[in-house]
């Protein structure tokens, strides 16, 4: 999603990486499909990708029953570090290279596996082997927040499309899985689960983010001028530009973007 561009970027920060992920949070769970999240309540054991500091559990921790155990997986040891479930939540760490690694994840047992804000970020022949190794665990999938290239902001400007189409064009580079799926992560992922034996469910999840989120947008416009300015250099004053009076309508109350996401969750048939 557009906003992973920011979480890709910052990896060689962890501290920077923690602020985005603290920041996004609130917007994440505003916009996650509880009806999908509440269909897995009862999982014993539970897989958690690329966890961060654990934003995914904190949302879904108090929406299953029971007393799952979860093993939290992410590359950075010092966002491990700072991981910080809910009280009385069960959790291990596990640090893994998920793109070079991925046979290595322990799935045996697994109940679900979910992430958040993943699938767009890698690529398809990753996705693919992700989506065998689940089905050969027979387990639950749930992946929140996928997103799907829509970019929607209030008031217009005249060069929201060519920003839009900047970072969609951004969103297929290689982000350390390969060249990535980006937009067309979803429809992938239900497709190559499909082939595999599940029954997938797609349910929208966008933010909708107002002037009550004046640093997350802020952060946006930041985050994708510098990006794709470095794909576009040529396009240097249009998107100084853009992002001046993006600025504006955030200083002034009056701006308004959304955000297209999907959530996905699926099980594997009899």
């Amino acid at each position: 999603m557009p906003h992973m561009i920011l979480r890709i970027s910052t990896l060689q920060s962890t501290s920077f990486a923690a602020e985005w992920l603290s920041l996004r949070e609130p917007a994440d769970a505003a916009a996650r499909s509880e009806a999908l999240a509440a269909g897995f309540a009862g999982a014993g054991r539970i897989v958690d990708l690329a966890s961060g500091t654990g934003a995914n559990i904190r949302y879904l921790a108090p929406r299953l029953s029971g007393a799952p155990e979860w093993l939290a997986v992410d590359h950075d040891v010092r966002l491990l570090a700072a991981l910080a479930p809910p009280a009385g939540v069960k959790v291990s760490t596990l640090r893994l290279d998920l793109a070079h690694a991925l046979d290595e994840l322990p799935l045996d047992g697994c109940d679900l596996v979910t992430a958040s804000a993943l699938l767009d970020l890698v690529s398809e022949p990753w996705l693919f082997r992700l989506a065998a190794r689940c089905a050969e665990a027979r387990a639950g999938v749930l992946f929140a927040l996928t997103y799907d290239g829509r970019i929607e902001w209030s008031p217009r400007e005249d060069a929201d499309e060519l920003v839009r189409g900047l970072i969609n064009r951004h969103q297929l580079g290689d982000k350390g899985f390969g060249s990535a799926l980006g937009p067309r992560a979803a429809a992938a992922a239900v497709a190559h689960y499909n082939a595999v034996g599940y029954e997938m469910r797609a349910v929208p999840s966008d933010w909708d983010l107002g002037p009550g989120s004046p640093a997350l947008q802020s952060a946006l416009i930041d985050g994708w001028t510098a990006t794709v300015g470095e794909i576009a250099p040529g396009e240097a004053e249009a998107l100084g530009n853009w992002a001046r009076r993006r600025r504006a309508h955030v200083a002034a109350g009056a701006s308004r973007v959304r955000l297209g996401h999907i959530d996905l969750g699926g099980r594997p048939q009899p």
